[in-house]
This record gives structure tokens, C-alpha cells and sequence, in this order.
């Protein structure tokens, strides 16, 4: 008897910048000032379409904006994307794959080009600290289960 269960395949095909905007609106007299302690906040979303048989187009949104006072020091807004083929694997398994590895191979690049955004435009380094793309699907999965009790 053959053995006719699929290869089990995940593979990046695509790499690109879907979007990215850069906006420092107090620029240039946001250099000027003394000694600011910015507040820096992080927005990341993971969205997906379905785009073959076996083809998943993969984004990675993040926004980056950096304030002080009542003034926007900068916004930084990128869309880096994948185009992931997906063989062999359940629905479920397909939904994590897409929730956790994709982000994964996605969020090295994101992270680059945020960094590079910001050193360009004159700010300090802006490093995005690694992200647990397991706990933050873990924790989506436990929302979902504790709605559908309720």
C-alpha cells in the first residue's frame, strides 16, 4: 500500500514593502529642543489574503509614533509583505502558521526598515524589541474560545 499523504511544505516566495510612510512633523525644530523624553508607541497587526491554491499574501502593518508634550516628533508607518506557499497542513494548522511563522520571517525586515526610517530622518536608533508572535496567537486563540462561551 502507497503512502499518498501530502509533502508538508512552508516557504517564503516573495518578499516587498507593501506600504511605508514617514512623517516628522516638528521637523527641524524638534533638533532644537533640550533633553526631551519622547513617548513611543508601537501599533502591529498581522493581516492575510488568500491568493492561490496553495498561496498566502502575508502582511506585517506596524506603527511607530514618537511624541512629547502635545507635539508629534515622528510617525513611521510600514507595510512589509510575503508571499508564503502553504502545502500539506490542516486549516488549523494553516491559521497558526500564518499567525506565528509568517510573522516571524516577516518581522526582521519590518524591524530594518523602521530602524533605517528613523536614522535617516536624524533620530536616534530606534531598535523594535523581538516579538512573541506564539503568545500573541495563544492569547487570540484564548480570546476566541472565552467569546464563544460568553
Amino acid at each position: 500500500m502507497s503512502d499518498t499523504k501530502e509533502e508538508r511544505l512552508v516557504s517564503l516566495q516573495t518578499l516587498y514593502i507593501k506600504d511605508v510612510s514617514f512623517e516628522a512633523p516638528n521637523s527641524p525644530g524638534v533638533f532644537l529642543e533640550d533633553a526631551i523624553s519622547p513617548e513611543t508607541k508601537i501599533n502591529l497587526a498581522n493581516t492575510h489574503d488568500k491568493i492561490g491554491d496553495d498561496s498566502y499574501d502575508v502582511c506585517l502593518k506596524i506603527r511607530v509614533e514618537s511624541t512629547y508634550d502635545d507635539k508629534t516628533i515622528f510617525i513611521a508607518e510600514v507595510e512589509q509583505a510575503g508571499v508564503f506557499v502553504i502545502k500539506g497542513y490542516t486549516e488549523d494548522e494553516i491559521k497558526g502558521l500564518i499567525a506565528v511563522f509568517c510573522p516571524n520571517t516577516l518581522f526582521p525586515y519590518i524591524r530594518e526598515l523602521v530602524s533605517s526610517l528613523v536614522t535617516k530622518a536624524g533620530f536616534p536608533a530606534l531598535l523594535l524589541q523581538p516579538i512573541n508572535f506564539d503568545a500573541l496567537y495563544a492569547q487570540a486563540l484564548e480570546e476566541t474560545e472565552q467569546k464563544t462561551k460568553n
